[in-house]
């Protein structure tokens, strides 16, 4: 049998230095000593983890949710220019997308209603001119005693019948798409003209085109759509969990667009398809028109983001400085001897930035890089 060998003092002061040797060296490996809500931490290892540190920014709005939308056209701001008489359409001055300005003359018909209409509105001027002669003869003569107060009721009751009734085929020449000049220099010249011209009633671009040169057309019929694109509205279906959220006022932000709206309306019954609630929002005009219409066009379906005024503190920050733990969500604030595990609430996302709440002055320093290396020294792991 072998007998075990005994250690000699010698032996025993070695094996202690040893051991006071490892636990400097994990001392020095490991210099971070985590309480429940707290990291002690030296600013060396800070930066040897490469923590960056940044403030707080106040955030006025909150990003509430995206919602896709659609681009309209204001009905006030779109109209149909038809054809106010039957004709053959001569000649079309205007094609789709075509900027026109109001007045500008878009087609030209040959209308031999038109014809007709002049020649009764000829006669009317005539019938009204004569008795302009008895009018004044008879107001002279009734005003010297001359002639019986009925005889001079019953000419100026004959001379405002004929005035009433050129004022009425100059309104019906109106109708049918003659301007004012026109008809003033008819009045003159007394030439009939069986053209007739076809005036953009606004100024706006062609978004349709519905007849061709040398097409007859019926009165009334549609020639063209025209709309001001100057103000466009956004239908954005809301999902009806998030109808309680959204106000009037609140702003919409159009997907990688710099154009902003407001929504003005929100409606008053659920779609039952697809239980969304329709909310109109009025885009603004923006300072670049150009930049504008290259963002946005009617028609167009996109996304938005409604962003809602808050109405207490909330701060912006780096999504690199939140961390995640049991489905809760932390910020590391620095202090003198470390950081502090400070809970938040995420309330909105926007892009890569949150909106935060919590127990916050504004004023702290927080760790906005490297976050996971503090979370993992936190929570003790990697620690052995």
């Amino acid at each position: 049998m072998k007998l075990a060998r005994c250690k000699t003092p010698h032996s025993r002061v070695k094996a202690s230095a040893a051991l006071c040797l490892f636990l400097t060296s994990v001392a020095c490996i490991v210099p971070v000593v985590a309480a429940e809500n707290t990291i002690a931490i030296s600013q060396e290892y800070v930066n040897n983890l490469g923590i960056i540190l940044g403030k707080l920014t106040l955030a006025k709005q909150i990003p509430l949710l995206t919602a896709p939308a659609k681009i309209v056209i204001p009905p006030e701001h779109e109209y149909i220019v038809s054809a106010s008489q039957a004709g053959l359409i001569t000649k079309l001055n205007a094609a789709l997308g075509d900027t026109v300005k109001k007045g500008q003359v878009l087609a030209l018909l040959n209308s031999p209603d038109l014809l007709s209409m002049q020649r009764l509105y000829l006669k009317a001027v005539s019938e009204m001119q004569l008795s302009e002669l008895s009018y004044q003869r008879d107001q002279k003569l009734a005003s010297e005693g001359v002639i019986a107060e009925r005889r001079w009721q019953e000419t100026n009751s004959l001379h405002n019948t004929f005035v009433s009734e050129v004022n009425e085929h100059k309104q019906l020449l109106e109708i049918a798409g003659m301007t004012s000049e026109e008809i003033n220099r008819l009045t003159k010249t007394r030439q009939l003209s069986s053209q007739l011209s076809v005036h953009a009633p606004i100024s706006g671009v062609v978004m349709d085109r519905m007849a061709v040169a040398g097409e007859r057309m019926d009165i009334l019929a549609p020639l063209y759509r025209i709309a001001n694109l100057d103000e466009l509205w956004l239908e954005i279906n809301i999902p009806h969990e998030h109808i309680g959220q959204i106000r009037v006022g609140d702003q919409v932000q159009i997907e990688n667009s710099p154009i902003y709206a407001q929504i003005t309306l929100l409606g008053q019954s659920v779609n039952p398809e697809n239980q969304t609630l329709l909310a109109r929002a009025t885009i603004k005009a923006s300072k670049d028109p150009i930049t504008q219409q290259a963002s946005v066009r009617a028609g167009q379906s996109i996304n938005t983001q409604i962003i809602q005024a808050s109405d207490h503190a909330v701060f912006k920050v780096p999504n690199t400085a939140i961390a995640q733990n049991d489905g809760l969500a932390y910020i590391f604030i620095r202090t003198l001897d470390g950081f502090t595990v400070n809970p938040i609430t995420v309330i909105g996302k926007q892009g890569d930035v949150s909106i935060i709440s919590g127990n916050l002055s504004g004023d702290e320093s927080i760790a906005i890089k490297g976050a996971v290396a503090l979370k993992a020294n936190w929570l003790g792991l990697g620690a052995e």
